[in-house]
């Protein structure tokens, strides 16, 4: 029946998803008077004090129920769906963590800055990381197959569908016409700009320690998969 597989983590999830893309999107949107307010510094360590431990409670409590509900496929089995999960999820990494970014600077380290950004991976996609959350929830869901994981990868999918429309309505407010410029240049989908000739790849633009870092990154989360999953197990969520 519909109520035997339709269990409250389903709807637990939902909340727990809402709440993050709130707390998330929310700061983000308050960012500017926060920082007039408090400073730069100061306010992406509260950033980061709301965002992490509810990004780390969404992992856990999606590694611990990532099996409930109805099992609508299981290809586990099939000769190749393992490899293409993994390299799925190792692609998605990239584009998660694009290191287009200043590492002191989301550390607080340095004075956190909002950069206009036209290189790199936001060449192949002008939002990335919606592009990286897309791919693993395609990897993650194509492998669980639970109607657990779906509604999860669905949730996933659409925060950061919205968080694109709302990324470019604060980079057009901050930086207007010069924004307008740069996304008139870049695509959201990959590889439409370049496809369509407004852009260009240039791979040198890769051979930096940032980008060797986020690979590295990857290939040690890789490693420690199992040791991850053990460890969010002992969590009685």
């Amino acid at each position: 029946m519909f109520s035997d597989w339709l269990t409250s983590s389903h709807f637990i999830m939902i909340g727990l998803l809402f709440g993050f893309a709130i707390a998330h999107s929310g700061l983000a949107a308050l960012r500017p008077r926060g920082e007039q307010l408090i400073g730069p510094r100061l306010y992406r360590v509260l950033f980061a004090l709301v965002s992490l431990p509810f990004a780390v409670v969404l992992i856990i409590y999606f590694f611990n129920h990532r099996y409930d509900g109805l099992q609508l496929w299981q290809v586990q089995g099939v000769p190749g769906v393992m490899p293409l999960v993994w390299t799925l999820s190792g692609i998605s990494f990239l584009f998660l963590y694009p290191a287009t970014f200043n590492l002191l600077e989301v550390a607080a380290i340095a004075k956190p800055q909002v950069h206009l950004f036209e290189t790199g991976i936001i060449r192949i996609s002008r939002h990335p990381q919606m592009v990286g959350q897309v791919i693993w929830c395609l990897a993650h869901t194509l492998w669980i197959g639970t109607s657990f994981t779906l509604v999860t990868s669905i949730g996933l999918v659409l925060h950061h569908l919205f968080a694109v429309w709302h990324g470019d309505r604060r980079m057009k407010a901050r930086y207007g016409e010069a924004f307008d410029a740069v996304k008139a240049r870049t695509s959201v989908i990959p590889f439409l700009a370049i496809a369509q000739g407004r852009q260009t790849l240039k791979w040198d633009e890769f051979l930096r320690p940032a980008y060797l870092g986020v690979t590295l990154f990857t290939l040690g989360f890789w490693w420690a998969h199992p040791l991850l999953m053990r460890a969010t197990s002992n969590v009685p969520w």
